[in-house]
């Protein structure tokens, strides 16, 4: 476990709380090691991580859970792409898993949605694209600048993204997948994409595709949210729609996230960063963290405890017990304790009217 920085410490109290009693009450076997990687280590060290702490962490850990890295104090975020996106390219972490779930109809902006209407899982391409820093200025701070970002796609990358998806729904009994892209406007990327998507898909005639352009498919997320189920994206299209989603069910409050490659450590992570303007308040919200832990769960063999923690933060919504993003009054501290106590006790809201969208 790294907290991190900002809330991430307080969200990760929380997330190791919940292991603690998923130990102490349900069986889980799991030993929880402490790194202090994060801006006070970077501000007193001047080192981020070292190249062995980074092997150790992939050697010694079975997983990887990371509350949120990112402080004003490192004006140009030096640690945290040294942290953060340092272990998605030493581990090759290719898969960016997004699962995105409408628990509570209230939280929606969207009207005419019920309770789980929104249920999609996104794969974004997390090693490729504009990420990879590839390109450079001239004539910087001039009249005549000129600034290049440079989109690398290879057909290894796009082909395993692909694959990781359609198996995903084979596997999950998930009946179409959805491919988006700008092939339109970005032929030479857009066409890569299109033409192993078409290569791959054809391997899996039980499992219906489509590919959508990223813009179009922005607006029919919210028009018709309900009838995606998988979507595979590449790296920056990935990035933008998977939060758009997460607007969609309540907000990044709830927005778990895995970073994985098959056979490797995964890094889980809730999707909403630092947010130093909010931490030492307890107003944080600590379910995205824990859906995390369930993310981690479910994918190390642990699917019954992974459903348990879900069903323990859908009652806390359902009963409103949030933090004050989500309407609710508690801190930080009592929504774990309430997601925790749930889980011991096992207790789940009376079937309510799903019809409740603002």
């Amino acid at each position: 476990m790294i907290p991190g920085d900002g809330i991430g410490v307080e969200v990760t109290r929380e997330a190791r709380k919940l292991i603690d009693t998923l130990r102490a009450h349900a069986g889980l076997e799991a030993e929880v090691v402490l790194h202090d990687f994060g801006a006070d280590r970077y501000l007193r060290t001047k080192s981020a991580i070292t190249d062995a702490e980074m092997d150790a962490l992939g050697r010694e850990h079975d997983a990887i859970f990371l509350g949120a890295i990112g402080d004003p104090r490192v004006p140009d975020n030096a640690h945290a792409r040294a942290i953060l996106l340092g272990m998605r390219f030493r581990f090759d972490l290719f898969i960016n898993l997004r699962p995105v779930r409408l628990f509570d109809a209230r939280l929606s902006p969207l009207r005419d949605v019920r309770n789980g209407d929104i249920d999609m899982v996104l794969f974004r391409e997390n090693t490729e694209g504009p990420y990879v820093g590839m390109g450079g200025s001239l004539r910087k701070g001039t009249a005549d600048e000129i600034a290049i970002e440079e989109d690398i796609a290879t057909r290894r990358g796009v082909e395993r993204i692909i694959v990781a998806a359609f198996d995903f729904a084979r596997a999950t009994g998930r009946k179409r997948v959805t491919l988006t892209d700008k092939a339109n406007a970005m032929p030479n990327v857009g066409g890569l994409w299109r033409r192993t998507f078409a290569e791959v898909g054809a391997r899996y005639a039980d499992i219906e595709r489509e590919a959508i352009y990223a813009d179009a498919l922005a607006l029919d997320m919210v028009r018709r949210p309900s009838r995606y189920d998988v979507i595979v994206a590449p790296n920056l299209f990935g990035d933008l729609l998977s939060d758009l989603a997460a607007a969609l069910v309540g907000g990044l409050g709830l927005a778990p996230s895995a970073n994985l490659h098959p056979g490797r450590p995964g890094l889980y992570e809730p999707v909403h960063g630092s947010a130093p303007d909010i931490a030492g308040t307890g107003r944080a919200n600590p379910m995205a963290a824990m859906l995390t832990i369930g993310l981690l769960l479910s994918h190390g063999g642990h699917e019954a405890l992974a459903r348990r923690v879900e069903a323990a933060v859908e009652y806390a919504l359902l009963e409103n017990r949030t933090t004050p993003d989500l309407g609710g009054n508690l801190s930080t501290e009592q929504v774990g304790d309430f997601i925790c106590d749930a889980i011991v006790t096992g207790a789940r809201s009376p079937e309510r009217d799903p019809q409740v969208g603002v």
